[in-house]
Formats: C-alpha cells, structure tokens, sequence
C-alpha cells in the first residue's frame, strides 16, 4: 500500500465533536449566559461557532493522509502548515484499537500507535487513525506482526511468512463478570463524577435555597434521612456495577507471539496490546471484598502510557481470577518472574505504629465532630475501633522478599497489593528512616518502576531495619562489584 489515503469521512465529525468536548464549558456558559444580555445574538454566535467547528473538522480530515511505504507508516496532516510523520514500523510497540458508537455502525475502528518513545506525550500515542476500516486495521496489525518477526531488512519477503497463533490465555464467564462488576467498589467513583458534574454549574443551581430545604429535609426524621441516603447509594452501586459490565464484557486476553492483547467491551470495543518486553512488573491487587473468597486482579506494569492514557502504563490483564490459577497462567509466558512466594511480614512490634498513624487522622475528625454536633458527634468515636481494624490490616499485608533478581513487595491502601519486581527493571530504590523509626530499629523501603508519567512500584512501611538494609544492598552497585 503505497497510494496515500484518507481517514473514513466519519473523521470530520470526530474531529468536530472533540473540538467541541474540549470546549464544552466554554461554550455552555456563552450560550446560556451570553443570551441573558445578547438575546438572539447570542443563539446566533452559539450556532455560527458549531458551524465553524464542523468545517474544521471537514478541513482536517481532508488534509490527513496515510500509507505505507518502505518499511514506514507515513502521515501527513495539517491545516495551514502541513507537517509530515514518518514511523518506522520497527519503532512501533504496539497499536491499540477501539470502537465507539460512531464507529460500529461503519465497521471502523480507531487505531492508536504507541512507540517507545511516545510516554511523554498528551494521550501517549505516537499517532493515531481515527477512524479506518477493521481491513486496514488487521493489514496494519499483518504488517507490523511480520516485521517483528522477520525485520524491515527483508520487508519484500513479507507475504513468505505464515500467520501468527493465537493462545487464547483467559475469557471472563458470565459468573465472573457479574462477581466482578458486584465487587468493583465503584459506587465511589459514580458519586465523585456526580458531584463533580454538579459543581461546574454553581451559577445556575441556587444551593442557598438547596441547602436550606435540605436543613427541613434532615430535620423531618433521621431514619427517612437514612433511608434516603441508603436509596442513593443502592442506585449508584447499580450504575457502577452496569458500568463495569458493559466495560468488561467479553474480555479475553491472548497471547500473539511476543505479544499480549486485550479484547473487551459492550458499547466500546477496545483492543489494547502490550508488547512482552515492555513489561516493567507485575501486580496481584485484592480488594476486601474479592480477597475472602480468594479473587485477585493482575496489572501488568508496562513501560508507556500518559497522564491521559494510563491505562496504558498499568494494563488489567486479568481483572478476575483465583489466586490458585495465576502462578502457572502467568510463570507460562512471562519469563522471570515467581509469583508463589512467601513474604517476610513487618515485625510486632511495628503494629503500634500502624494503629497510631490511623488514630492521628480518625481523633481530629471526632473531635470537630463532638464540638459541632455534640451528641450525635460522638457516634464518630465508633471510627476509633474501626480505624484500629483497618490499620491491623495493613499491618497484616506488610511484607517483602528477595529471592534471585526478584524483589516483592506486599502492602495494603485501600486495596491490598502485591508487587513483583526485576532487579534490572527497578528505577529507584529508596531506604527511608525517621527519628522514631530508628528508636525502634523500624525502616520503610520503596521502589520505583517506569510506567508512565509518575512510575509504578510499591512502599512498605515499618519492616526490620536490618531487612531494608539488606535489600537496599542487595539493589546498589556495591553488590555487584562484589559478586564480580
């Protein structure tokens, strides 16, 4: 394919509808409040600058061409100053594909290409094709799967070689997805995007008058009041858990020779591939409710992503599973790496510590509490039992090993994670002591991985001195010099 081509027409609406995302409250807040002083005008300028938005659009999918070319994915793109990127495929990682709702009834896909060097920038692709046919898609995938294979020196010889196999390695079942959707604690991110929604429209909403018939609401009865809330969080739950069923269904993660691709979604079909060499590390995350019944996620930490894209940096290659099963599922093609190990737990006396770092937050909460609310108020000394309970926990999950050129770290935020790490592939690792810390021979260690715009990696707090101390050895240039 030499003949340069063009973006499906889809594109130029595409293009407009994200120009216009982008300046939606912009645009909301001239239409709206523009009107209240421009009347007409207002409406008119509204309705001019959608116009606009749209032939620009038009224009920057006229302007956008792509083919390959001796060994390149080669683009061209730009309105009044055109600009040229040429890709050689071997620099390409991976191509990621999705399907929106624009582009399914099309039979079009989205392609975004991802080099090494692409991290760094907005939405962590070196360039992407908004909307071409799942044809040029799969001969793009072809191509480049080939030349990984036999290298851009013999790309003539390309049609020589025989398709790649595909291992299917995991497929959600029904039960799982729906155990995963129930368990995914996403109740919290519904009411924060909620809340979040509400907040850009202070000058239309009149939350003095809000907040005064919600003082009445409250006063009418505590247990409606509790009814109400309870109500509330039962629907955001049943948003959260639709949400996260439509997001994972039919995931399926396979193995396409040095390759591990990710298919899932109801509405958006996503393609996400990540490439077995850039694979940094691997998590096993459990939240409290998976982890009595022995459910684990498995992150990959892979070198990519951007602050808008970071899912590509921590890609879910298994968002459900036993934690019997993912030894031998994950030991079987990624090289490197043993995830049954027994970790060293933080010391006894280090539960004091973690118990008292969750009373320093839980007693201040209380107190302003007790003072505004008095009686009712001291129903938030109940935190202080609670918040004892969740420090044991993390102190529970406190843990580490060293074995080879492996370092694990085990700890608990919210979720409880373990993170499996290779010598060469740590970027720092800091050994941290504080005056109190060092009265009590206690230590925290922290290691840093490449994974995105921040790094990935794991802290754990409070372990033996001495432990820290030898994994600190273990990780420095010292330790090298002497087994030479």
């Amino acid at each position: 394919m030499s003949e340069p081509k063009r973006l499906h027409p889809i594109t130029a609406v595409l293009n407009a509808i994200k120009t216009l995302k982008e300046l939606i409250i912009p645009f909301f807040a001239f239409v709206v409040f523009g009107s209240k002083g421009g009347g007409i005008f207002s409406i008119i300028g509204g309705i001019v600058v959608l116009v606009l938005i749209l032939v620009a659009g038009i224009f920057s999918w006229l302007r956008y061409t792509y083919r390959i070319e001796e060994g390149e994915l080669r683009i061209e793109y730009g309105l009044f100053v055109r600009k040229k990127r040429y890709i050689p495929f071997e620099r390409i990682q991976s191509l990621d594909l999705s399907e929106g709702i624009f582009h399914r009834p099309f039979g079009l896909v989205k392609v975004k290409v991802e080099t090494a060097g692409a991290s760094g920038t907005i939405d962590g692709a070196e360039a992407t094709l908004t909307a071409i046919s799942k044809a040029e898609a799969a001969m793009i995938q072809e191509v480049l799967q080939k030349v990984k294979t036999l290298g851009v020196e013999d790309i003539e010889k390309l049609d020589e070689i025989q398709e790649p196999k595909e291992q299917i390695l995991y497929k959600i079942s029904p039960r799982e997805l729906l155990i995963l959707a129930s368990t995914s604690g996403g109740v919290g991110v519904v009411i924060s995007a909620v809340i979040a929604f509400i907040t850009q429209f202070d000058e239309l909403i009149p939350y003095k008058t809000v907040f005064h018939e919600l003082e009445e609401f409250v006063a009418s009865g505590v247990l409606f009041v509790s009814l109400i809330v309870f109500i509330g969080f039962l629907l955001a739950w049943i948003i959260s858990v639709i949400w996260m069923m439509i997001k994972y269904t039919d995931f399926t993660l396979k193995r396409v020779e040095n390759d591990l691709i990710i298919t899932r979604g109801l509405l958006e079909k996503r393609q996400i591939t990540v490439p077995l060499g850039r694979i940094q590390g691997i998590r096993i995350s459990e939240n409290i409710l998976r982890q009595p019944f022995g459910y684990s996620s498995i992150y990959i930490e892979s070198a990519g992503g951007s602050a808008a894209n970071a899912e590509s940096a921590s890609v879910n290659i298994l968002p459900l599973i036993k934690k019997a099963r993912i030894s031998r599922l994950i030991e079987d093609h990624i090289d490197g790496y043993d995830l049954d190990i027994q970790t060293t737990p933080a010391p006894k006396r280090a539960l004091k510590r973690y118990i008292f770092r969750g009373w320093l937050v839980v007693i201040p909460i209380a107190i302003i509490l007790i003072f505004f609310f008095k009686l009712w108020g001291a129903l938030s000394l109940l935190l202080l039992p609670l918040s004892a309970f969740w420090s044991y926990l993390e102190y529970k999950d406190a843990g580490w090993s060293q074995q080879g050129n492996q370092l694990t770290l085990s700890y608990r935020t919210f979720v409880k994670h373990t993170v499996f790490m290779q010598k060469h592939k740590i970027q720092t690792l800091a050994l941290k002591e504080s005056f109190f810390q060092r009265k009590e021979n206690l230590a925290s260690i922290e290691a840093t991985l490449m994974s995105g715009l921040g790094g990935a990696g794991g802290r754990v707090t409070d372990l033996e001195e001495k432990d820290v101390e030898l994994m600190y050895k273990w990780f420095s240039r010292e330790s090298e010099k002497a087994q030479s």
